[in-house]
């Protein structure tokens, strides 16, 4: 019988609660180096590629080796941001969660399917290992309502924050971009804070996730 979630559902214009852990509940980060490398590959694939600037640096005479080299692999690189929205994300030591949107049907399967690989090899390399790196294949859920988009983004940002997970330190993760410390241009909370006040604090997102029992059911999101 399939694991749950791993039997997935796509739907054009679909949201969906993407996670994966490492295989025998291993960290698949180990390091800083880690986390800042699965975030680059998530920018370089979310992020709209500038086709016309890049062929302009590759001919340069001017451009060095390195940028030349840097520019034809980004041309050569996949890129999925017209078909996927990242909306939320947090990556812990053994496990990552996204919360997506895609605008084709296999949009997500093709990303998923293209990070997981590529994030596979730099990590086999990086470490000196062999073999899989996670516990099959990602899961997916499907969110159906606007109510469930509110609480995963909750859910997902509250474990990578201190207060609420066991290693006391916040984890990479989108919140910061919810709170309008940061701007990401590959992250997306747009939709998720027309639902929030920007002058209320009370109705704030901030707040909304600051209220949140952790104690989830655990069982919908089972690896």
């Amino acid at each position: 019988m399939p694991a749950k979630n791993t039997q997935k559902t796509y739907v054009e214009g679909g949201y969906y609660h993407i996670y994966n852990r490492g295989v025998e509940k291993r960290d698949i980060f180990v390091d800083e180096q880690d986390y800042a490398v699965f975030i680059n590959y998530l920018k370089q694939y979310l992020s709209p590629k500038d086709e016309s600037g890049l062929v302009k640096l590759f001919q340069d005479p001017q451009s060095s080796y390195k940028e030349k080299n840097s520019a034809f692999s980004t041309l050569n690189l996949k890129n999925y941001s017209s078909e996927i929205h990242l909306l939320a994300y947090c990556l812990m030591p053994n496990h990552f969660h996204l919360f997506l949107k895609q605008t084709s049907i296999d949009g997500i399967d093709r990303f998923m399917s293209s990070l997981g690989t590529r994030y596979t090899m730099y990590f086999n390399r990086s470490h000196d290992r062999v073999g899989k790196l996670y516990q099959g294949v990602y899961k997916a859920v499907l969110m159906t309502d606007e109510a469930q988009y509110l609480h995963i983004t909750r859910y997902i940002h509250k474990q990578a924050l201190a207060q609420d997970n066991t290693d006391q330190k916040d984890f990479p993760c989108s919140f910061q971009d919810y709170l309008g410390l940061r701007k990401t241009s590959w992250v997306h909370p747009e939709e998720i804070l027309s639902f929030f006040s920007k002058t209320n604090s009370a109705l704030s997102y901030e707040r909304f996730v600051a209220e949140y029992n952790p104690h989830f059911e655990e069982s919908e999101f089972e690896f």
